[in-house]
C-alpha cells in the first residue's frame, strides 16, 4: 500500500472511531480528542477543534506536527491543550500509532477517587498493574513542562487516568487504543455502581488478578481488530458519511 492509500486508510479509521464514541455518548460537546500518527511522518490526525465528534469525516481531520504546527487542514481553533497531549506522548513512544483522551462522567468521577481504579470487574484486570496516573495541573498549555511531565507519567503503559480529568489510552493501532478506551470506561462505571450500591465488595487476590491480566493480554494477538471489524459493518450500516 502507497503512502496516499495509508493515510487515507488512517483518516477513515480515526474518522469511523470519533463517529463510534459519539454513539455511545462518550464525547464532550467539542472538548475531548483523538488522533492518529500519520504513517512514516513526524505527524498526527486529529480532528479540528470545535466540530462535535458526530459530524468528522475522514477529509476534515488535520494534519498536526509533533510540536503543533498545522500541516495540512483547516481549523476553528488552535488546540493547545490536544496539542500538547498528542503531540508529547507521540515524540517519547514512537511505537504508540492512536491516543484517546476523553470526559466521560464514570472515568472522571474514577479519576477524582483516591483509591484510582479498583480490580473490581473482569473489565478493570486489563489495568492491573498497567495503569498509570497524572495529577491534575491545570490546562495542559506548555509542552516542556506539562507535554513532558504527562508522557513521563504515562511510561510503558497504554492507559492512564488524568486525575481530576479523565481517561487516556494509546495503541499501537487506533482498533487497539479503542478496545482499551472500551474497557476502561466499562472498569470506571462498574466501579462507579459497585460503590453507589453500599454493599461490601469483593475482590481477587493479586496473584490471579496479574493472572488475568496477562491471559487478557494473550488472548487476541491482535487486540482489539475483532471488534473493530464487527463495529465497522455495524457504523456501514448506519452511515457512511464519516468516510467522506
Amino acid at each position: 500500500m502507497n503512502a496516499t492509500a495509508l493515510e487515507t486508510q488512517t483518516r477513515t479509521t480515526l474518522a469511523a472511531a470519533y463517529r463510534l464514541l459519539a454513539q455511545r455518548q462518550m464525547d464532550d460537546l467539542t472538548y475531548t480528542h483523538l488522533s492518529a500518527r500519520v504513517p512514516g511522518e513526524e505527524a498526527y490526525f486529529i480532528y479540528p477543534f470545535g466540530m462535535l465528534f458526530e459530524e468528522v469525516t475522514a477529509s476534515s481531520l488535520l494534519k498536526v506536527s509533533l510540536t503543533g504546527e498545522i500541516l495540512e487542514g483547516e481549523e476553528v481553533q488552535y488546540n493547545q491543550t490536544g496539542y500538547v497531549i498528542h503531540g508529547s506522548i507521540y515524540q517519547r513512544r514512537p511505537e504508540i500509532n492512536a491516543v484517546f483522551h476523553l470526559h466521560t462522567t464514570a472515568g472522571v468521577a474514577v479519576s477524582a477517587m483516591a483509591c484510582g481504579l479498583l480490580p473490581l470487574s473482569q473489565f478493570s484486570f486489563h489495568f492491573y498493574n498497567r495503569l498509570a496516573y497524572h495529577g491534575y495541573d491545570s490546562l495542559a498549555l506548555d509542552y516542556r513542562r506539562q507535554g513532558d511531565q504527562l508522557a513521563e507519567d504515562l511510561g510503558p503503559h497504554k492507559a492512564m487516568i488524568l486525575r481530576n480529568h479523565g481517561t487516556l489510552t494509546c495503541g499501537t493501532t487506533v482498533p487497539e487504543a479503542f478496545l482499551y478506551m472500551h474497557f476502561l470506561e466499562q472498569s470506571c462505571r462498574v466501579q462507579c455502581a459497585a460503590l453507589s450500591a453500599g454493599q461490601p465488595l469483593t475482590m481477587p487476590p493479586p496473584e490471579v488478578c496479574e493472572k488475568a491480566a496477562k491471559d487478557l493480554r494473550a488472548f487476541e494477538p491482535t487486540f482489539g481488530e475483532r471488534d473493530w471489524t464487527a463495529l465497522i459493518r455495524q457504523q456501514d450500516m448506519w452511515d457512511l458519511s464519516y468516510r467522506g
